[in-house]
């Protein structure tokens, strides 16, 4: 399957704020927001950006803003709403509900990667367990009870040793439960729309799908 893989700043920029894409560094002045916020490409000093926004251009920006935080493709994208707008309840709180609970996420959560894509990354090269097996797919949709703990040959190496350090120290969200010493985390219930911290307005994104 494709992935982006151009330069993550670049898409902070072209929504015009932070989607914390790269770990500790968009807490820096380092940050390509603090450095140069406008969009990128040879017009995005110009001012000729500046223009009425439509509804559609609105709806359109905030999907791929979801899509950009959570490091999905937009069929992937497009099947989660589908399987959201099936379920009771709200389609925009469900919606963030399978991207929350998406295993490279949960593991960024966890605090045991600093962006998502680095989580991802881990995932892919087995660095996790589920439930006490081996899981690679990043894109595994997680359960209530579910455990994920680091693999006992990587709690050696010394990225890990150092991640374990961090995390005794660190808390989480409130929907996972933490074992910073066993280097685990569970899944203590499904978060709800309010335990969701992400900014996004997926209303615009319910809009977008159903026009």
């Amino acid at each position: 399957m494709a992935r982006y893989i151009g330069p993550v700043c670049v898409l902070c920029r072209r929504e015009g704020e932070k989607l914390y894409l790269k770990g500790d560094r968009c807490f820096s002045p380092k940050c390509a927001i603090e450095r140069r916020n406008y969009p990128p490409g040879p017009h995005g000093q110009s001012g000729s950006f500046r223009r009425k926004i439509s509804d559609y251009a609105t709806q359109l920006r905030e999907k791929q803003k979801a899509r950009r935080i959570y490091g999905v493709l937009e069929r992937q994208f497009r099947r989660y709403f589908k399987e959201a707008s099936r379920t009771t309840g709200v389609t925009g709180a469900q919606l963030l509900q399978y991207l929350e609970t998406r295993f490279d996420n949960v593991v960024y959560r966890l605090g045991f990667a600093a962006s998502r894509k680095q989580a991802r990354q881990l995932v892919l090269h087995g660095h996790f367990l589920v439930n006490g097996k081996k899981a690679t797919v990043p894109s595994y949709l997680l359960k209530q009870g579910d455990v994920i703990s680091v693999v006992e040959p990587s709690r050696k190496s010394p990225y890990f040793q150092a991640i374990a350090k961090e995390v005794a120290h660190r808390s989480t969200v409130e929907w996972l439960s933490l074992d910073a010493q066993n280097m685990s985390g569970s899944i203590i219930s499904l978060p709800s729309r309010k335990q969701i911290d992400t900014p996004l307005k997926e209303q615009l994104i319910v809009e977008y799908y159903s026009r």
